[in-house]
């Protein structure tokens, strides 16, 4: 058994080393999940095209026969892509290797033996999870005519509509808005299901017994119901007796006030999402630019270095908390968002790298305090982000410079500079920004020595790290409780051992790779 998991929790730490495995896994996930992804609106649109293939061979075979060719296409080949879009949901919903990673991590730290029992059951959860979701239930309904040659079965291709809020995704945020309005819409149907339910039982005591009436069944007395309810009124069931037309009026009355109160939800619902929706849009649209200018504030001196950003075609987007200002900008044709810009979570909103897809920020409110704030809270989260700043008053220089600004205008230099069009020009502070934001990919990271690693490297010697071009800053000794900075070659290293590396984040993530993938490659190979 203890050999079982052993080769288990290597397979895991090969598959978790493995880039082919692993670029496999981060391409369909794109592909299936991430709405940013460029190729996901393609295969969304081909999803789309085999639902509504399907369908319509569903209704042209109702009264006609269809050639095999499209029998076979609407209930295998069809069925099969969907079953694969399954699968792939399945697999890549949780990763099994770092389950079993993370558990041997976790027993190597706390000196206890692999426990496979806690991995099948955590795996088990995950996945039933998706299972159990109702996006997934609606998948695995749609690929039921794929096993079955059941007639009545192929009615299950309906449920293949229904995969469309999975494509489109005006549909989810339909979904979504409605949502919002879930204990008014349930009220709603409790109300209509009791009318309902009270006029059939009524209406059909009433007219059950009358000759002359059409209504001789309680199903019938259902359908009269729900029509009349509903005010559509057919015609073809209608009471005939003097009670059974006073239900009637009832019943009607009842349903001009459920019309009234759908359409009060439907309305109120959007209007109070509206804004949201819009703001999301912006955000969507914000995350995938690589060239955008924030201007923090919109007066007048900003709504001039708007236009000239603009008329230099960059990406522009204004963030002030005062919202006739944003309904300002929005009106000037320009994407805007009431976030306050000295408060850190509006940056977390926009959920964007600020040192890659931002060049520059511009604290252009006409009080040096609030640009000081601002810069601040810029600095506080980037610090590599070009920041220029509106200065009013000369005795605030020093505090803006404090505050982390890399260069600062008066009102007539800002607006001068952005009139010769400087953006679009070589000048240095753009390339020391592009600089900047290539340094913030260097990063310090903390490795900790497991069994695992020591297995096969027991000294400084042997960590190979000038081979992934990090550097080895120095080691937190375990047993001495002493940090040794700069370690010599044949310092021997032990299981609780942190090392302190330094370099690019890729290269410390294969680093880490090679250092656990090395007992893996010696059970795979043999050794």
């Amino acid at each position: 058994m203890q050999y079982l998991n052993r080769l288990l929790v290597n397979f895991a730490y090969f598959l978790n080393s493995s880039d082919n495995y692993q670029r496999k896994r981060r391409f369909f996930y794109n592909l299936l999940e991430n709405d940013d992804y460029k190729y996901k609106k393609y295969f969304d649109l081909f999803m789309m095209i085999l639902i509504f293939s399907s369908v319509s061979i569903l209704i042209y075979e109702v009264k006609r026969d269809i050639p095999e060719y499209l029998n076979i296409f609407n209930a295998y080949v069809i069925s099969f892509i969907f079953f694969v879009e399954y699968i792939l949901r399945l697999w890549i919903h949780s990763s099994i290797s770092k389950v079993i990673i993370n558990q041997d991590e976790y027993s190597d730290l706390l000196g206890r033996n692999f426990s496979l029992l806690y991995v099948l059951n955590k795996v088990f959860k995950d996945k039933m999870e998706y299972v159990l979701s109702l996006k997934a239930i609606i998948d695995l309904l749609a690929i039921i005519p794929f096993f079955h040659e059941l007639r009545l079965l192929r009615i299950f291709i309906l449920f293949r509509v229904f995969k469309l809020f999975r494509y489109a995704k005006s549909f989810s945020t339909f979904a979504s808005v409605l949502a919002t309005k879930r204990f008014e819409f349930f009220t709603l149907a409790m109300f209509a299901a009791i009318v309902i339910f009270v006029s059939s039982v009524l209406i059909y005591v009433m007219e059950a017994n009358n000759p002359s009436s059409p209504i001789d069944t309680l199903y019938e007395a259902f359908y009269w119901s729900i029509v009349t309810i509903s005010t559509v009124g057919y015609g073809d069931v209608v009471a005939v007796s003097p009670e059974g037309q006073f239900v009637a009026i009832i019943v009607i009355l009842s349903g001009i006030s459920v019309l009234a109160f759908t359409t009060s939800l439907f309305v109120s619902a959007f209007t109070e999402k509206l804004e949201d929706i819009k703001e999301a849009k912006v955000i969507q649209d914000v995350s995938k630019e690589t060239d955008t200018y924030i201007i923090c504030g919109y007066e007048s001196i900003a709504k001039e270095v708007a236009k000239k950003l603009i008329k230099s075609k960059f990406n522009v987007l204004v963030l002030d908390e005062v919202i006739e200002r944003v309904e300002d900008a929005k009106r000037d044709g320009l994407q805007a968002l009431n976030y306050d810009p000295g408060q850190v979570e509006s940056y977390k909103k926009l959920n964007i790298n600020l040192s890659t897809q931002v060049k520059a920020i511009l604290c252009l409110k006409e009080d040096d305090v609030e640009n000081v704030y601002t810069a601040l809270t810029v600095r506080s989260i980037d610090k590599n982000v070009k920041i220029m700043s509106l200065l009013m008053n000369s005795a605030n220089r020093s505090k803006l410079v404090f505050s982390g600004v890399d260069e600062i205008l008066d009102d007539k230099e800002l607006v001068g500079l952005v009139a010769r069009e400087y953006v679009g020009q070589p000048v240095a502070f753009e390339v020391i920004h592009a600089i900047r934001a290539e340094d913030s990919s260097i990063k310090i990271e903390e490795i900790t020595i497991t069994q695992r690693i020591v297995e096969n490297i027991s000294k400084v010697s042997e960590l190979e790290n000038v081979d992934f071009r990090v550097v080895l800053l120095g080691i937190h000794k375990k047993d001495t409780k002493r940090f040794y900075f700069n370690p010599i070659d044949e310092t021997l290293l032990e299981v609780g051992d942190v090392l302190f590396v330094i370099g690019n984040y890729i290269f410390i993530r294969e680093f880490t790779k090679h250092l656990m993938a090395k007992s893996s490659k010696r059970v795979f190979d043999g050794k």
